[in-house]
């Protein structure tokens, strides 16, 4: 009898800790809350950890743009814009090819458009022409500005549709899809991958990331090139051969990157 009553009073004993019963919660739900939540940790932070590579085809009819009114009234014809480079706060200019045509025979055209400012024939290249135009910026340079991150060239547009390539954190990229959803209600996700951000930009130091987003804003990665070391230099008020080391070892460090073998996961 007394075997069976110490026996008793270890079982009793089972689950209990310092002397206090923890309750009739049954074994099979104990943690559950606290693996979910560390699972969804670990989802967060491989979001958080990954750029997004994606491209977007958006219908730009709604758009008050000259590439939205002037690809819509030539379909046949391609425009790509190579660079972007900050006239001022409200004003970009960019490089632009246009197939089709001699040198010059869309500008006038081109000008007619209320957002376009100026229009210069540059000369012909394959078989289309360059131009370089002047315009007030769209809402998405806006956009661009306050996540401060860098858009990616060239962009095609044709009949009406511009295909967008987009390189952003995953907050980043929502932020543009709403935006883009506000141009096109049904736009399209062409193709989208998922790059581990430690093999990207975080191996440069925050002012050289801040200093390679200058850069390609300027359009100094541009071609051809929208801007000179020396104008590049004088326009962020540095010497120019600090730039031209600074961007030097930023060419170096990303070289390096692009060479490590990495999986791009789907």
């Amino acid at each position: 009898m007394a075997r069976q009553t110490s026996q008793s009073h270890r079982r009793r004993g089972r689950g209990t800790r310092g002397g206090h019963s923890e309750g009739p919660t049954p074994a099979a739900n104990l943690g559950v809350p606290e693996r979910l939540k560390r699972l969804r940790s670990a989802s967060e932070e491989e979001s958080g950890g990954r750029l997004l590579l994606a491209t977007l085809r958006v219908h730009i009819a709604r758009a008050k743009l000259w590439t939205s009114g002037f690809s819509m009234a030539h379909p046949g014809v391609v425009i790509e814009t190579l660079n972007r480079s900050e006239v001022s706060e409200d004003e970009s200019v960019s490089d632009t090819w246009i197939s089709g045509g001699p040198p010059g025979v869309w500008a006038r055209e081109i000008s007619s458009y209320p957002d376009v400012q100026r229009v210069d024939s540059l000369a012909e290249v394959g078989e289309g022409s360059l131009y370089r135009i002047t315009y007030r910026n769209p809402p998405v340079i806006y956009l661009y500005r306050k996540l401060r991150i860098p858009l990616q060239f060239p962009m095609r547009i044709q009949a009406g549709y511009i295909r967008w390539e987009v390189v952003a954190r995953r907050s980043e990229f929502e932020a543009i899809l709403a935006h883009a959803r506000t141009v096109d209600p049904s736009f399209q996700v062409v193709s989208i991958r998922r790059r581990p951000l430690r093999s990207h930009l975080p191996m440069l130091s925050e002012a050289q990331q801040e200093l390679l987003a200058q850069a390609m804003a300027a359009g100094y990665f541009a071609v051809p090139r929208a801007i000179t070391l020396t104008e590049l230099a004088r326009r962020l008020e540095r010497s120019k051969s600090g730039i031209s080391e600074a961007i030097a070892i930023i060419e170096k460090k990303l070289l390096e990157s692009a060479l490590r073998p990495t999986s791009l996961i789907p």
